[in-house]
């Protein structure tokens, strides 16, 4: 099975269960703060999933992009990416457990569709503690369906429950679908999820709890299904593969990167893996429509690492300024599904060129450091100098590095990367104030501001917004004077004043484009869109975008709640984050 076929039959086979087929949204979030990368499936759908109704319905399916940068140690081996695709469905208030578990079971085993063994599966199911009880009705389910009972696993929460993304929100058990990849006359009578041959492939996750302040759990009035496969992984399996690198969505850049190199991909696993896995990855954020390039802080840092990870190892096979000859092979593979990264190719292609480029001479900057005697750990941290690298010249000239030295406290850098990565996540499901509600208002106030101000169409770029500030990205050719953002704080706050009644009507994209509403990234659309306008009717509107919300209801609600203060929405930044591209930092005070 190639990764069109199993893309395809997903979604014919949810649409056959009444579900309403969406495109993949942005790998970079809009309006949310929390990630820097859709992480999965469920993120572009969070508004909906705390009571937001979606113009497509209560049935929802589609394949995701994704890029998770946790695991970046860990590619390599066979089964983890960076990049990966997440083929989901989602009941919004609608169908539960039984349907969920049991359209599972047939995707996977039904001949019309995937046809795995069933005598192959194992799942698991969430096993109860003080806060919840043992999920019964998911283990009954899955012995109706014929799983024996030594295959239904009992877990706990780390291994068996979702959420709450921050300390409060919906969460719920989850149940787990593995399959066997070793020997078929060795297949073990239990399952044991220590044994790495049972490969996890799917996952149900039910939202049927909220998490409340004082740490308790209620039921959920509007109860979601939020399931989610890995394309890589599935597909692995459909071919009768323990590595993913061999379907047909890696393999093409396999043998690129083996002809450019003259070396085999069995003689250099690793290093090809890792070169395949992250030219991937940086092929799609830089073809991203939302135009993320390299940089030293947030989205564009995880893309220089990428980059350059894929370089130094790149290296290590002899490879020289290759990186756009890989990223062409990526465009090649998935042309005909993601659309922008043909479009976009020339900038993927500048950017690659450039990064490449500016790397070579961290290398010679870091070549001269290390005959400084720089240690390994400031010359990785603070000149992006590989420690394989520092560890090959040491061992030339005869000097011994102390690499457990150099481990802990790279493990000690890791932990506060990551902390700092993951502690983004908190917020997401439960994470739609007030305040935030406010100012997603406001950035469509400051949208309509600054065409109206600066006299020509403004294409957003991006958004970013938490509970203290907003940030807007735009394309605008130049620095905006003091005297043009002042006019844009006076017209939005003008807004603010006037009370305008925000709205929302779910109406089909073609009427809603005719009525000029303003999207800025097309093709996640589906045929039925949710608009958001402010003013009296969509007619009359001065403010009307293509938006999922959360939202207040009268721009009245943004006004200071301090009578003797007469500032309301302020401008704190203006300036560029690339060439065309501004960015806006403001807040309500």
């Amino acid at each position: 099975m190639i990764a069109n076929e199993l893309r395809k039959k997903y979604l014919e086979f949810f649409e056959s269960k009444g579900h309403k087929i969406i495109p993949s949204a942005s790998l970079i979030p809009e309006n949310d703060p929390t990630v820097l990368f859709t992480t999965a499936g469920m993120h572009p759908l969070v508004p909906y999933l705390v009571g937001e109704k979606h113009p497509a319905g209560n049935r929802l399916v589609d394949v995701q992009k994704c890029i998770r940068t946790g695991d970046i140690e860990e590619v390599g081996d066979g089964s983890h990416h960076t990049f990966f695709e997440m083929l989901g469905n989602w009941s919004l208030g609608d169908y539960f457990k039984k349907e969920a578990i049991e359209w599972s079971f047939e995707f996977l085993t039904s001949k019309e569709w995937l046809g795995l063994n069933k005598d192959r599966l194992a799942v698991s199911v969430f096993e109860g503690d003080d806060d919840a009880p043992f999920d019964e009705e998911a283990f009954e389910i899955w012995k109706s369906l014929g799983i024996p009972e030594k295959r239904i696993a009992k877990l706990p929460k780390k291994s068996n429950w979702w959420g709450p993304a921050g300390k409060t929100g919906p969460c719920g058990p989850d149940t787990e679908m593995f399959y066997w990849t070793g020997n078929s006359d060795k297949i073990p009578e239990s399952f044991n999820d220590d044994n790495n041959l049972w490969l996890e492939i799917w996952n149900d996750v039910f939202m049927q709890y909220n998490k409340i302040t004082d740490g308790k759990y209620e039921e959920l009035l509007q109860k979601n299904v939020d399931t989610g496969m890995g394309l890589e992984r599935t597909l692995a399996v459909m071919n009768d593969l323990n590595d993913n690198y061999k379907t047909d969505i890696f393999w093409p850049i396999i043998e690129k990167i083996e002809n450019l190199s003259d070396k085999k991909y069995d003689d250099n696993l690793k290093e090809m893996r890792i070169i395949a896995d992250h030219l991937k990855a940086t092929t799609f954020i830089l073809g991203d429509e939302k135009g993320i390039t390299p940089s030293n802080t947030g989205q564009g840092y995880v893309l220089r690492r990428l980059i350059r990870r894929a370089v130094r190892y790149g290296n290590k096979l002899g490879l020289k300024n290759f990186t756009k000859e890989v990223a062409e092979v990526v465009i090649e593979i998935y042309k005909d599904v993601y659309p922008e990264l043909s479009k976009n190719k020339d900038s993927i292609f500048n950017n690659l060129k450039k990064e490449e480029e500016k790397f070579e001479k961290t290398l010679e900057n870091g070549l001269r450091e290390f005959e400084k005697g720089t240690d390994p750990f400031t010359l990785f941290t603070s000149y992006g100098f590989p420690f394989e690298l520092t560890k090959e010249l040491s061992k030339e000239k005869g000097i011994e590095i102390d690499e457990n030295k150099f481990n802990e406290q790279l493990r000690k850098h890791q932990e506060l990367s990551r902390t700092s990565g993951a502690g983004m996540f908190k917020g997401g499901l439960s994470d739609s104030g007030e305040e935030t509600k406010k100012l997603h208002t406001a950035t469509h106030l400051l949208r309509q501001a600054l065409e109206n101000i600066l006299g020509e169409k403004i294409t957003q770029k991006g958004s970013n917004i938490n509970a203290e500030r907003l940030r807007f990205d735009f394309t605008f050719g130049r620095k905006m004077t003091d005297k043009e953002k002042t006019k844009v704080e006076n017209l939005v706050n003008e807004k603010i004043s006037e009370k305008l009644p925000v709205n929302k009507v779910i109406m089909k994209k073609v009427d809603a484009e005719k009525s000029g509403a303003v999207h800025t990234f097309g093709d996640k659309y589906g045929d039925k869109v949710s608009i958001y306008y402010i003013g009296d009717s969509l007619e009359s509107a001065w403010s009307k975008e293509f938006c999922g919300g959360p939202h207040v209801s009268n721009t009245s609600e943004l006004a200071s709640k301090n009578a003797t203060q007469t500032g309301k929405f302020k401008i704190i930044k203006e300036e560029a984050i690339s060439a065309g591209v501004r960015r806006i930092k403001a807040t309500l005070t």
